[in-house]
């Protein structure tokens, strides 16, 4: 039998099957008929006093069989939840204490405050709200720079000026000298807007506990479940070995659900306290208010060039808002992530960025798709655009004439990019998106008194998340094999893309394979999905268990075929003899079943490179300038990720990111009111997401440059169209206002803010 090459097909998704039929098993699914239900009392507050909080109605009512409050947590030594980012730091990074309830002060809408656990979840809700919590209401503030100034309302007292951190990456002297001697230096001032992940699937968990073994088990909507075990653990003051996490389905992440939340940790505390299973399932506002939130900087960059149009130096002063407290990798999000990218796609002799956190009354800051690389490609763009409209060189030729184009090349922030074709994918793009006939669109859209835009953009990202991953292959009695692997999906199609890389390296059937993930019990370790690392390196690791297994296996068949090893060829998913015509061989599912255990193999792979996944996007939009609204009418994208293991995945991968970054451009923005800190935009009613009607036709066309950095030959998809949209779409605006005189607005370009731009120039 010829197995079918599965690698570069563009094969349909097996997990959606069982989804389409509704056999999806996601938290709220799971059968847990004897659970209790959960739910949190959450502060109103940006930031009060807790003078005093009375239970004593809520423990009396219907159904309730416990109220937590923090006197309940000290009593059972419970710890606060941790931030594990490591920030090389001017001065200490400050973390102040986060405890799962808040104690003495609440500090953002949505801290939790009390947990009550009854027999319904409409129990527990009715009870928690009969919960009478006497606050002293004080100032607050929600904004980054503004948290910074003198007369600032205090957060912590061991953060003096609401100041967490500072940090500083580059060389500060050669980006001086290089000001210095600049034909042109232009600057801009950015807002990159908070912003919310809002899954499909908002958080949840059931945790249980084992009276008898003195173990936990949570399951739980995440995307890490090891380092969520082990942060836990932390809280719970417990070894990690007696709590088992679980991740069933998982509908979206996004990043937001790679981390901890108290919610966690206050079930398992009550299934112990309790002895029963309990359910904790967010609504949607609650997610909105405690969930942890993304983007939200403020950034003053400055870029120089020299009388050629030729960069020589990119400067970016950034005020990072991380909220409340400190969420686990929150500040890398704003530092070391960024850090990786900033530059972009261009040769720039000399950068240097510094970073400042700020505290703020605001829900925490941690991971959101991309996680400082959307910023990072945002701030050089921005002023690649602003630098062509003050030379008069056109956009696209000052990019090309400043694109990386000599591989591998080395960047001013210490990156090592080792291939790409950065400027032919800039022309592709050009030509895809038809530039070359923009004048006549703009023309017919003029003559209907619209206003037509057209901008491009390039992106870089720097993908790997945490460095090594860990894999197994083990061969199951009823002649599956089980690929365990330290990554996980949450929606990209896993269950489909590692069996096809196993099909192909052994020359089995894909439907032999089945993934097995997210279950720290038969997962040995792991460092999950973030930073669109999966294939690369959960990718590589499965590659190498593999290669481990065959040695096994062909000592085996060489033993059995009374042969040397050197002598046998394998294919198809059989070991042969080279030179024997009679074709004398053994297949590797046979070889299991005769030695049970014999080839199971795993391995931690030690991989650390980073990959460069970039390209080059157009977008077109036209608006109306009687109402502001923007309509976005094309999209292109000549994007490379490497080699495609399945197109139609990556596409779908992209087709996702660029949705989100296309939201965060035109529509979504994370509100407060600056008096009160109260979070205004705390539903769907007012948080707007993209719809189809929103998005036109993406026309995606991706580029396959293989890198050498892992055996697959892969770069990241998952965060890129996240990191290439929000530029594209803000060029494409300001172009069609710059006939008005406008050549600044920041995101999202919602039609009021462009309405009031378009009547401020008139």
């Amino acid at each position: 039998m010829t197995t079918l090459m599965q690698r570069g097909l563009s094969r349909r998704r097996v997990e959606d099957d069982r989804f389409l039929r509704g056999q999806g098993h996601f938290v709220e699914d799971l059968d847990a008929r004897d659970a209790l239900h959960a739910a949190v009392l959450r502060s109103p507050h940006a930031h009060a006093r807790i003078v005093a909080i009375d239970v004593t109605a809520a423990r009396s009512m219907p159904g309730v069989r416990d109220v937590l409050t923090a006197a309940e947590l000290r009593a059972e030594g419970l710890h606060p939840l941790p931030c594990v980012a490591k920030v090389a730091t001017l001065a200490p990074l400050i973390i102040p204490p986060r405890p799962a309830l808040a104690e003495h002060r609440v500090r953002h809408v949505g801290d939790p405050v009390a947990f009550v656990v009854a027999d319904t979840a409409a129990q527990a809700r009715d009870a928690s709200e009969a919960i009478v919590v006497d606050y002293e209401t004080l100032a607050a503030v929600t904004d980054g720079a503004a948290a910074l100034l003198p007369a600032a309302p205090l957060l912590w007292e061991d953060a003096p000026g609401n100041l967490a951190f500072r940090f500083q990456k580059g060389d500060a002297a050669a980006v001086d000298a290089a000001f210095a001697q600049a034909d042109t230096i232009v600057a801009i001032d950015l807002v990159n807007n908070r912003v919310t992940a809002a899954a499909l699937e908002p958080r949840a968990a059931i945790a249980r506990f084992d009276a008898v073994t003195q173990t936990f088990l949570l399951q739980v909507t995440g995307q890490g479940v090891h380092a969520m075990r082990d942060q836990l653990a932390t809280v719970l003051g417990v070894a990690p070995a007696r709590i088992r996490v679980v991740a069933p389905d998982v509908g979206g992440g996004f990043g937001a659900k790679n981390f901890i939340f108290p919610d966690y940790a206050l079930a398992m505390l009550a299934a112990r306290r309790l002895g029963r299973p309990v359910r904790w399932v967010s609504d949607r506002t609650e997610d909105f208010v405690s969930t942890v939130h993304g983007r939200d900087n403020r950034t003053t960059a400055r870029l120089a060039l020299d009388a050629d149009g030729r960069f020589l130096a990119l400067r970016a002063d950034t005020v990072a808002n991380m909220g409340a407290y400190l969420s686990a990798s929150g500040p890398g999000s704003s530092t070391n992530s960024p850090g990786t990218s900033m530059g972009g796609l261009y040769d720039i002799p000399a950068v240097f960025m510094d970073v400042r956190g700020a505290f703020t009354n605001t829900v925490p800051i941690d991971a959101y798709r991309g996680a400082g690389k959307p910023e990072a490609n945002y701030i050089i763009e921005r002023l690649v655009d602003l630098a062509a409209r003050r030379t008069g060189i056109d956009a696209t030729e000052l990019r090309r004439r400043n694109l990386i184009a000599t591989f591998p090349h080395r960047t001013a922030m210490g990156m090592n990019i080792d291939c790409g074709e950065f400027r032919a994918n800039l022309d592709r793009a050009a030509d895809a998106a038809d530039i070359a006939g923009f004048a006549q669109r703009r023309a017919a859209s003029e003559a209907r008194g619209m206003l037509r835009g057209l901008g491009i953009a390039c992106f870089l990202e720097t993908s790997r998340g945490a460095p090594g991953e860990w894999a197994a292959v083990r061969f199951a009695a009823d002649g599956t094999v089980a690929l365990a692997v330290g990554t996980q999906s949450n929606g990209q199609g896993h269950e489909t893309s590692f069996p096809q890389v196993a099909a192909d390296l052994l020359g089995l059937p894909i439907e032999v394979f089945r993934l097995v993930q997210a279950d720290t019990r038969d997962v040995a370790r792991g460092h999950g999905h973030g930073g669109a690392r999966s294939l690369h390196m959960g990718g590589e690791a499965m590659v190498r268990a593999i290669d481990a297994m065959l040695g096994k296996a062909r000592a085996l068949a060489a033993q059995l075929l009374q042969a040397p090893e050197a002598s046998l060829r394998f294919a198809e998913g059989r070991f042969c003899l080279a030179d024997d015509p009679a074709g004398r061989g053994v297949g590797l599912l046979d070889l299991a079943r005769e030695a049970p255990g014999a080839l199971d193999a795993e391995v931690d792979s030690d991989l650390d490179l980073v990959t460069f996944p970039n390209g080059c996007q157009v977008a077109e939009v036209e608006v109306d300038p009687e109402t502001g609204q923007v309509h976005l009418l094309r999209y292109t994208a000549v994007d490379d990720y490497g080699r495609l293991l399945n197109p139609m995945l990556t596409i779908g991968q992209v087709q996702g990111g660029l949705a989100q970054g296309i939201g965060q451009a035109m529509l979504e923005e994370i509100v407060h009111d600056p008096e009160s800190g109260q979070i205004l935009t705390a539903s769907l009613m007012d948080y707007c997401l993209p719809r189809a009607t929103d998005l036109p036709p993406l026309d995606i066309t991706c580029i396959e440059v293989p890198t050498a950095s892992n055996r697959l030959g892969v770069k990241g998809s998952g965060q890129a169209g996240c990191i290439g949209a929000p530029q594209t779409v803000m060029h494409a605006v300001l172009d069609a206002l710059a006939p008005l005189g406008i050549d600044g607005i920041d995101m999202p370009v919602t039609p009021m803010k462009v309405w009031k731009a378009i009547h401020a120039a008139r």
